[in-house]
């Protein structure tokens, strides 16, 4: 097992953190900054940060990584100062049933920002949701599936990796 570098985990880590700031700018920039919008995008980014959380408490306590530095992530030995180690046959189950809770993140900027561009056609917010797009929908997925989820001792058994390779 690859054994990863704070440097590394910090690399890992980015297409997520590039994800939450930018669709929270989006939903701030999307409705003129007004103090509504800062509100919606704070709670944005602390759903962000709740998300990770979530996915340390309900899914990597069930993972092979779990309390060790192969988790590209970090979130292994994170979960490990949280909550005891859960089966590692349960891992497919709770992956399943606690993916979905973060899935919103992928959308809500999504949503606000057509919202606003249908109200108002502004090239920067639009250029601000193509990078959004690109980076939640492509950079993301892709730097998870090529680099973690290749070496991941799991990766039979997973739901995310099962659903990739019925879509190539």
């Amino acid at each position: 097992m690859q054994e990863y570098t704070r440097t590394q985990t910090l690399v890992a880590n980015l297409p997520y953190t590039v994800m939450v700031v930018t669709g929270a700018a989006s939903i701030a920039w999307g409705f003129d900054f007004s103090a509504g919008a800062l509100a919606v995008a704070a709670c944005y980014l602390a759903y962000g940060v709740a998300g990770a959380v979530w996915i340390m408490i309900f899914i990597c306590r069930y993972c092979s990584y779990y309390d060790t530095r192969g988790c590209p992530c970090g979130y292994g030995v994170l979960a490990a100062k949280l909550v005891r180690k859960g089966e590692q046959e349960c891992f497919a189950t709770k992956f399943k049933r606690h993916i979905p809770v973060i899935v919103p993140l992928w959308l809500i900027p999504v949503a606000c920002g057509v919202i606003a561009l249908s109200r108002t056609y502004s090239k920067g917010l639009a250029g601000l949701l193509a990078v959004f797009a690109v980076n939640a929908f492509v950079i993301l997925p892709l730097v998870s599936r090529r680099h973690a989820c290749s070496e991941c001792p799991q990766k039979q058994r997973c739901p995310w990796m099962a659903q990739s390779k019925n879509a190539t």
